[in-house]
């Protein structure tokens, strides 16, 4: 049966209009405007494109001030947690001083109670018919006095073991209450995170999707286009149906669901929890809630963007702290690796996965958000950024709007793909190729890049190795490391090769046009100086090199000349 009219777009009247101010304002600053990037309109939504703009605009600010305040709060719950636990150790301790002076005074005491009369107090033993005894009771009298002073001090000690105790106890509960306190903070910015996106028109977010975006090379830009323009196709259908996303909580029940919305079936007929049905024009469409729409949209706006291992933007990410800093901006706070995503909720059927659903594959050691239509946006370790790839044969979903687990989900099956975390590839046997990204030579855009001192760049993982390296360098000779090259343009080559044409490479051959070569000064130039002894020994543990062919009596000896991985 047809469903009731579902609600339309833009009832959410306050905070559009509060968010409307902030986001025209937003526009006059040169600077936000020149982020934005060329998306799809949004035809028929209720606001015109540029105030869809400002709005997207001053939306994902809000959204990301309210996830750094998440963020603020999860360090300021760990280091609560910590002093709760110093506090427990120190309760215990003092419990314990307390039960054994406790059973020392008790001990006492039982030993006094058994005493006879003379025992406990001596002195009634003296005998005025035998002189001779006086001085060994008065030695007993002395010892027992001795006795009952010390059981005095253990009385003392006791009390005061006591009064420890209900100061650690104090504490204890102080700590707790701390605790309790940052956590409802937190839940309630999430609450308050997943009002503000369920306030937001489907006009703004199909621009939110577009926000920040990087251009890739060849074919997988051409991939993440079309999965861009799907996604705001999606959300202007709904727009022009007047359909808007309900809150996530309101789709949990297919039994339950709010006016205007019917169950969504899988292909077997039965109901799928956390999406429903609605119909635009004469056709049902499957409704999203709105704080996948957030996570969703979130998520494609950093296509493009540079992996590093163990970071969760927002300049770069690896697989699983794109997933949590996405659904983050949607209000759910999810774990930072793919194994803790997968166990922390609830798995979804292969017959009834969703857009927004995460992707679990290679054993829980990968994840990324479902796009649909066989798609996965994530953030890859083998092509070194965010992008959209095939569903993986082995792939696994859960869905974060749902109610958690009672229990953890059983860690996945290992992978038999040989490939590491994020999809890292296997590590190479012997010089590997060093391109990368699908980018020509000397055509990799700075915005691939991750800076590693003034005017220089190079791919994020060899940035990380360089800052690391530059770091233990310091460390080792008080000053900071020398660089005079790192990413050549096409046009930095041309100019280096018309300029050295002994030394530099052919235009469009040089590893520096891959953004994984440095040339280095400061003593690391010269062959045989304490700097560049000190790198043939330790910068191997940061990744780099100095290939065969420059070291010494190498092909063409350049000692300044390194090299992150061994490269063909």
């Amino acid at each position: 049966a047809r469903p009731a009219a579902p609600r339309r777009t833009g009832e959410r009247g306050p905070w559009r209009a509060r968010l409307l101010v902030v986001g025209l304002a937003t526009l006059l600053v040169p600077v936000l405007a020149a982020l934005v990037a060329p998306t799809t309109s949004a035809p028929g939504a209720a606001t015109a494109p540029g105030d869809a703009t400002g709005l997207a605009l001053a939306a994902r600010s809000t959204l990301l001030q309210d996830a750094d305040a998440y963020r603020r709060l999860q360090t300021e719950i760990t280091a609560r947690r910590a002093e709760l636990q110093q506090a427990v150790a120190a309760e215990q301790s003092a419990r314990a001083a307390v039960a054994a002076e406790q059973a020392s005074v008790g001990a006492a005491a039982a030993d006094l109670y058994r005493a006879s009369a003379t025992t406990r107090v001596p002195v009634l033993g003296l005998d005025a018919t035998a002189p001779g005894t006086t001085a060994d009771v008065l030695y007993v009298q002395a010892l027992a006095d001795r006795a009952a002073g010390d059981r005095e001090a253990t009385i003392a000690r006791a009390e005061r073991a006591e009064s420890a105790a209900r100061t650690a106890a104090a504490r204890v509960a102080a700590a707790q209450d701390a605790v309790d306190a940052a956590t409802e903070q937190a839940r309630s910015l999430l609450a308050d995170v997943r009002a503000t996106v369920a306030g937001l028109g489907l006009d703004v977010s199909v621009q939110l999707a577009a926000l920040g975006t990087v251009p890739a090379a060849g074919d997988q830009q051409a991939r993440n286009t079309a999965a861009l323009q799907r996604w705001q196709a999606y959300l202007t259908g709904l727009a022009d149906a007047g359909i808007e996303p309900p809150q996530a909580a309101e789709l949990a029940d297919p039994a339950a669901l709010p006016d205007g919305f019917s169950p969504a079936l899988d292909a077997a007929g039965r109901p799928v929890p956390g999406v429903a049905w609605a119909v635009a024009g004469n056709r049902p469409v499957t409704v999203l809630p709105a704080e996948t729409v957030a996570a969703v949209s979130s998520a494609l706006s950093q296509v493009g963007r540079a992996y590093v291992a163990g970071t969760a933007g927002p300049d770069t990410y690896d697989c699983g702290g794109l997933v949590a800093a996405s659904w983050l901006l949607g209000g759910y706070a999810l774990p930072g690796t793919a194994a803790e995503q997968w166990a922390a909720a609830p798995v979804v059927p292969a017959a009834q996965l969703q857009v927004g659903d995460l992707v679990v594959s290679d054993g829980g050691a990968d994840v990324g958000v479902y796009l649909g239509e066989g798609d996965v946006l994530g953030a890859s370790a083998a092509t070194y950024q965010v992008g959209v790839r095939s569903l993986p044969d082995d792939a696994r979903a859960v869905r974060v709007t749902l109610p958690a687990p009672a229990e953890p989900n059983a860690p996945l099956p290992a992978s038999a793909s040989g490939r590491g975390a994020c999809g890292a590839p296997p590590a190479p046997v012997g010089p590997v190729s060093p391109a990368w990204g699908g980018w020509a030579n000397g055509r990799i855009p700075t915005s691939a890049l991750c800076p590693v001192a003034r005017g220089h760049a190079l791919r994020c993982d060899a940035a990380a190795g360089y800052t690391a390296l530059a770091q233990a360098y310091q460390a080792a000779f008080g000053t900071p490391l020398c660089i005079t090259d790192s990413y050549r343009s096409m046009a930095a080559q041309t100019d280096a090769f018309r300029r050295k044409p002994a030394l530099a490479a052919v235009p469009g051959t040089s590893n520096h046009g891959w953004a994984l070569a440095v040339d280095l000064c400061g003593g690391i130039n010269v062959a045989g100086t304490p700097q560049w002894t000190w790198m043939t020994r330790h910068a191997g543990e940061f990744g780099f090199v100095n290939p065969d062919w420059a070291r010494p009596g190498g092909e063409k000896p350049e000692p300044w000349h390194w090299e992150f991985g061994t490269l063909a």
